[in-house]
This record gives structure tokens, sequence and C-alpha cells, in this order.
């Protein structure tokens, strides 16, 4: 099974752990935007429920980072990050069952928001 570590050790000479994070959330986001902004398109759906999916995955592997006994982050934090998997993971079934272009909005929003903490920088 794919694991957070796992991306990390893809380009451990040129990329931060945090990076890395950083960069798979940004691209989850977009392949979510993308699917928002071409909501007309014959097989959105399709596309959506793979973006949904991809950024699903991505949240439980970052969850199951949360339980990783090396992971330096306070349990306060941990339980924040586990607390928005579950409430990302809710929203992905309900866009799933119902789509609307609307409700993509905070899966976008989260992940862009997180990213740019990630890499210290406020986001636009």
């Amino acid at each position: 099974m794919l694991r957070i570590s796992d991306l990390k050790k893809a380009n451990p000479d040129t990329e931060s752990g945090r990076n890395v994070e950083a960069r798979a959330l940004e691209n989850a986001a977009e392949m979510i935007k993308y699917c928002q902004d071409n909501w007309e398109a014959k097989n959105i759906r399709e596309m959506l429920f793979e973006a949904l999916r991809h950024n699903q995955t991505l949240w439980s592997l970052l969850t199951k980072d949360m339980d990783n006994p090396e992971n330096p982050l306070t349990e306060e934090l941990k339980n924040n990050i586990r607390s928005l998997a579950s409430f990302i993971n809710k929203r992905t079934f309900d866009l799933q069952s119902w789509p609307k272009r609307e409700g993509l909005n905070i899966l976008i929003d989260i992940n862009i928001n997180l990213a740019a903490g990630l890499r210290g920088s406020p986001s636009d």
C-alpha cells in the first residue's frame, strides 16, 4: 500500500516532505477544479468520480500518516487532520451520490489552504 512516506522518498534530494504533500494536495484540487470548470462535458461524471477517489485516497494516506509513531505533529494537529479527513469523506460520498458543481468548492478550498499552510505561505 502506498503511504505518504513513499511519496516523500520519490524526490528526497530535491523536495521536502511537506512540499511533496502540498504538491499532492494541489494536484488533487486541480483535478476537482477541472471537473467543476468542465461541468457540461460529456464524461464529467466519470472524471468527477476519478478526481474524488484520488482526493479521498490522498486524505486516507494523510490520515494513516497521523498514526505513524514517528510523526512529529502534536496530537491536537493530528486530530484536526483526522477530523478534516472525516469531513472530506462524508462530502465525497455526498457528491458521488448527488453531484453538485458548487459542492466541490469546499474540497478545493481545503486542499489549497492546507497546501499553502504546508508551504508556510498564505493562500489567495
